[in-house]
């Protein structure tokens, strides 16, 4: 009898495979903290790793049901044979090796999203055929986590503890976990007896825990938690990050519909009468346009990658006590005669958020819109709304056709002609495949060249906009400009040289064409990257974009000014048509800048499940439920909480820091709030009902 505490050996080895599973999703966020220590280390607390354990449960007992299930299935032939333990050990370390390469990978890929990585992230890269090409640098890159994935996964297959007693027999089985086998018949039925019901009781022990664990909890009121519960145990958005976990977030957004109508209003006239973005411009002549003094104005929107405020000497006059030069000699030149922003902001932090926030006035709520299900809706902007008006239009970007599903977006929002990296290398003007930079695109100095030739060709009116690629991971540069360009602080710095370059050769080349004071020029970024200054590296931060409007014949008569006001990528589209006098109604969540007094001017961006509403000199943090926080806008690292005396309702987070600014009233706040809710329903609603465009009365 000596051996009947062996009947739970499945139950045990079960536990103790699975705190090793536990062990290893923390060692993974470890990684994930020190490889982005820069933007964690402020908000580090002992919350985000009690958060971290609810979400790490549910992604290990998701991830570890068919393990569980084989080892626990209450089959008593099954304990003694030796490739069945083979397999089950062999599934475990499989499947949590390949949890921590995820979440390894995806701490690479945080300083670009400031995120955890869902399951568009397949969406998104799908058309990319150098896809194993930037998968293997980062691995070059990154070789330490590699290394570190390594020594795990061995230490895992080495520490892996099987239900299989350690006697096999030679035909490759192992003793039974009864220790039955040399008993007579009636000993071995009560050894079947006893093994059965160790199972059965092991599986109500196991099954109700792994339920209520994938869950995040035992009640019938909890329900399944989602990547939008990690906000509870942050106070900084960008925190939840590091409390999730990537196998949960990749999970929990399968065939998952993203766009849920909230009901903070009962109509929609309610709703409207707080907030709309539908646009009704009047068909009074417009600036540009007055007493047909004026031809129609051509539009140019350079979307440059990755070209974070951050870098622009120009913008930053205040940065390290006035002395801070940029890496953008060419475009502070170029800001000396344009209308800019005090403060100006991206709506996403990827590419494709960039291009319908820039070109559509529509920003990346929860998911971009490029992979989602709305992506088919009827969508109006800049492009389609000017060539209705007689303009051509065309989209240029230095990439393969295809390429991040830029083109098809361009023609479904009204580009007329499109040009990739296939209509470079067929002109015989320029280098060829010779100009490739053997991983994204054309080199951007080649490729604007070529862009300013081909607007030189259209007939004006025209509307064009390029979407540039040099200043981009894996952050190369032309050889012949290695010299002239070398590595700096960080890697991007060099990039951004020589895109800065690159633009103040196509603004020479420009301004020798006939059509070059007749236009209207915007120039902003898609995201920003690479970071080293920590006023952009906080939640809001990690969105500020420059938005430039620069008008050579001067006609706006604001040379070099940069207005009080807030700007965001979404606002693109109404300026321009403020500009151009389009009086085609349209949907846009933005407004125009240049006819909209500064008290009224906004932005909002969605981080980790939590909304930031910035208006009236504040900052405001909504969870889709209730406000969590609120800072003054000048607070440019968020240290101070202006939320004084409240309490978060969330467990374990405490009082919030007092602010030494002026603090909104509550009044106040609930006004934010409420405009926030109306800009969130309207979006929503409008994603839900396929109602993205305007409608002539």
């Amino acid at each position: 009898m000596k051996k009947r505490h062996q009947f739970f050996h499945p139950l045990l080895a079960v536990v103790f495979n699975l705190l090793l599973a536990f062990a290893i999703y923390q060692i993974a966020r470890v990684a994930y903290l020190l490889d982005n220590w820069s933007f964690f280390a402020p908000g580090l607390s002992w919350e985000l790793w009690k958060g971290g354990l609810l979400f790490d449960t549910s992604a290990i007992l998701v991830t570890n049901v068919p393990y569980i299930m084989l080892m626990l299935l209450p089959l008593h032939w099954k304990e003694g044979w030796l490739w069945w333990q083979r397999l089950c050990k062999w599934l475990f370390v499989a499947v949590n090796t390949v949890a921590l390469a995820l979440c390894l990978a995806d701490a690479a890929y945080f300083p670009y999203t400031m995120r955890r990585t869902t399951t568009t992230v397949f969406s998104e890269f799908q058309n990319e055929g150098n896809l194993w090409g930037i998968i293997g640098i980062e691995m070059l890159r990154h070789w330490y986590f590699v290394v570190l994935a390594a020594i795990v996964a061995v230490g895992l297959w080495k520490m892996y503890k099987s239900s299989l007693t350690p006697n096999p027999s030679p035909e490759g089985r192992g003793e039974a976990v009864t220790g039955a086998e040399s008993l007579p018949l009636g000993g071995r039925l009560v050894g079947a007896v006893a093994y059965y019901l160790s199972m059965i009781v092991s599986l109500l022990i196991v099954v109700p825990l792994v339920v209520a664990g994938i869950r995040g909890g035992f009640t019938t009121a909890v329900r399944p938690i989602t990547i939008s519960n990690a906000s509870q145990y942050v106070e900084r958005p960008i925190d939840a990050a590091l409390v999730l976990n990537t196998p949960f977030a990749l999970y929990r957004t399968i065939g998952k519909d993203v766009f849920t109508v909230p009901r903070y209003f009962d109509s929609e006239e309610e709703m409207t009468a707080v907030y709309s973005p539908e646009h009704r411009p009047s068909r009074l002549p417009r600036p540009l346009q007055r007493r047909g003094e004026l031809p129609p104005k051509n539009v140019v929107v350079l979307i440059v990658e990755s070209f974070g405020r951050e870098y622009i000497g120009a913008l930053n006059k205040d940065l390290e006590g006035g002395h801070y030069c940029g890496y953008t000699p060419c475009v502070d030149s170029i800001i000396g005669l344009s209308t800019t922003f005090q403060w100006s902001f991206c709506n996403g932090r990827k590419s494709i958020d960039g291009m319908p926030s820039i070109l559509s006035g529509i920003p990346m709520f929860v998911e971009p819109f490029f992979l989602t299900p709305a992506s088919m809706n009827e969508v109006s902007g800049i492009a389609g709304l000017l060539a209705k008006k007689g303009y051509e239009t065309a989209f240029f970007h230095g990439a393969q056709r295809g390429s991040m599903g830029f083109q098809a977006f361009a023609r479904k929002t009204g580009f007329q002609q499109y040009y990739g990296r296939e209509d470079y290398e067929a002109d015989p003007r320029f280098g060829g495949h010779d100009d490739f930079d053997g991983m994204w695109a054309v080199w951007d100095e080649p490729f604007l060249q070529y862009y300013c030739a081909k607007m030189s060709e259209m007939q004006q009116p025209f509307m064009t906009a390029v979407f540039t690629a040099s200043s981009h991971h894996p952050f190369k540069i032309p050889a012949k400009y290695a010299d002239r360009f070398p590595e700096e602080h960080l890697e991007i710095h060099k990039c951004i040289r020589y895109t800065d370059m690159a633009i103040g050769r196509f603004f020479q080349e420009a301004a020798r064409q006939p059509w070059f004071e007749n236009t209207i020029f915007v120039i902003t970024s898609d995201h920003t990257n690479q970071s080293d200054h920590a006023c952009y590296q906080t939640d809001l931060g990690g969105f500020c974009s420059p938005i430039i409007i620069y008008e050579p014949s001067d006609t706006l008569r604001t040379k070099g000014e940069m207005q009080p006001k807030i700007a965001q990528q979404t606002d693109i589209l109404p300026t321009v048509m403020g500009l151009t006098g389009c009086d085609e109604p349209y949907v846009a969540f933005g407004i125009d800048l240049l006819n909209t007094p500064a008290e009224d001017t906004w932005a909002v961006n969605y981080l980790n499940g939590t909304y930031q509403y910035v208006k009236h000199g504040h900052v405001l943090q909504f969870d889709g439920t209730k406000t969590r926080a609120v800072y003054a806008l000048t607070d440019s690292l968020m240290e101070r909480n202006l939320l004084v005396g409240q309490t978060q309702k969330q467990a374990g987070t405490g009082p919030l820091r007092a602010g030494t600014g002026p603090a909104p009233t509550q009044a106040e706040i609930q006004q934010m709030e409420r405009e926030l809710k109306a800009i969130i329903q309207q979006y929503m609603t409008r994603m839900a009902e396929d109602r993205l465009v305007g409608h002539t009365p």
